[in-house]
């Protein structure tokens, strides 16, 4: 197995983002595939607070449509530094709120024969 070092870029944003009308998350894994990037994921919370102090639950009872919605998205340097541009002006643009964490990772794939 080898390991490659990449980035490991976590896009937050609420479930009730939107750009043009479409969910910001999903404006984005579209950009991802146009980058080229090799794969995202969005994961939907289930329960958070922000920087409001506002508790968001998916309990049933106390149901909310403004969950966070976290984007993962693993690259090398280049094109993570292209992609963030690129998600900048996308949030900027729709005037959403977007929280970026960014890291370095050891990355290595295992197929299976």
């Amino acid at each position: 197995m080898e390991f490659e070092n990449r980035q490991l870029l976590r896009i937050y944003v609420s479930e009730q983002a939107k750009y043009h009308h479409r969910p910001f998350y999903e404006v984005v894994i579209a950009r991802a595939k146009e980058f080229g990037i090799p794969g995202a994921t969005v994961f939907k919370g289930i329960l958070s607070y922000g920087m409001s102090g506002q508790v968001h639950t998916a309990k049933i009872l106390e149901l909310s449509q403004n969950l966070p919605m976290v984007i993962e998205i693993m690259d090398d340097q280049e094109r993570i530094a292209g992609f963030l541009l690129s998600i900048e002006a996308l949030a900027e643009e729709s005037g959403t709120h977007v929280h970026l964490a960014l890291e370095e990772v050891l990355s290595a794939v295992i197929r299976s024969e």
